[in-house]
């Protein structure tokens, strides 16, 4: 259905916090993808040169990093979940047990925002009719009963989005031979990160140059620090 007081470029309908919240959590989740196992074969290669261990370490990360993130955001949503609900479930009484006094509340709201007393009571009256609950919710909590969270979508977003962006740095100093893989791994991270930053700035409207060259100079730190340090080890022998 077509909003008729809204623009093109403004996010009207419902669903449209179901739908940040999954581009949140799959943006989050990519970059942490990237980030941690481009970190962690960087500094298994500054120890070795054997492909067998950097295999094994990139992809214990790319499968741990997945699952603890999944579980992670499943439990932050569900607790986020759970506390819209009862909310949710608050209002729905209190419109049962005292419908005249949340018809008094909702219009003395309206009337806080600007409206004159009369205005206020005849818009509370009439969205009241059409529907009490959400007309509450909306002004009392901002609440959508329909666009609850549902952490099943962020866990599986974050879970998914955090393997995407972990197979980039795994493939490629894999692939390519000892002598340039750090380097170019390095290359490959960054110019990942930065496009992952481009996209949530996007998603989240903020400057797209900050959140570049924030990722970027993170990313570049973690993996400079990894690599210094399997590089230590490797020429201590203590591994």
């Amino acid at each position: 259905m077509t909003d008729p007081g809204g623009h093109a470029a403004e996010p009207h309908d419902n669903g449209v916090a179901a739908r940040l919240n999954w581009l949140r959590a799959a943006v989050l989740g990519a970059n942490d993808g990237i980030v941690s196992t481009a970190a962690t074969v960087v500094g298994v290669a500054g120890v070795t040169n054997v492909v067998a261990p950097i295999l094994i370490a990139g992809t214990a990360a790319v499968v741990g990093g997945a699952v603890s993130m999944a579980l992670g955001e499943y439990v932050s949503v569900s607790s986020q979940r759970d506390s819209q609900e009862a909310l949710i479930e608050k209002e729905r009484q209190e419109l049962r047990d005292d419908p005249d006094g949340e018809l008094t509340e909702l219009a003395g709201l309206y009337e806080q925002r600007g409206l004159s007393s009369e205005t206020a009571r005849q818009v509370a009256e009439e969205l009241t009719q059409h529907d009490a609950l959400a007309a509450h919710l909306s002004a009392e909590l901002n609440i959508d009963e329909l666009e609850v969270v549902n952490p099943w979508h962020a866990a599986f977003a974050s879970a998914a989005s955090f393997a995407a962006g972990a197979v980039l740095p795994l493939l490629t100093i894999l692939i390519l031979p000892a002598g340039v893989r750090i380097p170019f791994t390095f290359v490959a991270v960054l110019v990942a990160l930065a496009i992952t930053g481009a996209v949530s700035a996007q998603v989240g409207g903020s400057s797209r140059r900050r959140a570049m060259a924030r990722l970027v100079l993170g990313g570049a730190l973690a993996m400079a620090v990894t690599y210094a340090v399997g590089s230590l080890l490797g020429t201590t022998g203590i591994v």
